[in-house]
């Protein structure tokens, strides 16, 4: 179990400094290291084919 939460929260870090990294280089007029905006659109992606599968499951 302890490997599993540290797993978990080891992305949640790694993306959570990528974002306040990028938040940082966009106040100083550097180039992003992500793109945000198409992170969002994958994510919704991922959840809308999920709740398609959760539905197919349950009926």
């Amino acid at each position: 179990m302890r490997f599993i939460l540290g797993i978990i929260i080891g992305c949640v870090l790694t993306i959570g400094g990528a974002y306040v990294a990028d938040r940082f280089s966009a106040a100083a007029a550097q180039p992003v290291m992500v793109n945000w905006d198409v992170v969002a659109k994958n994510f919704d992606s991922v959840t809308t084919r999920a709740r398609e599968g959760w539905k197919k499951i349950v009926g």
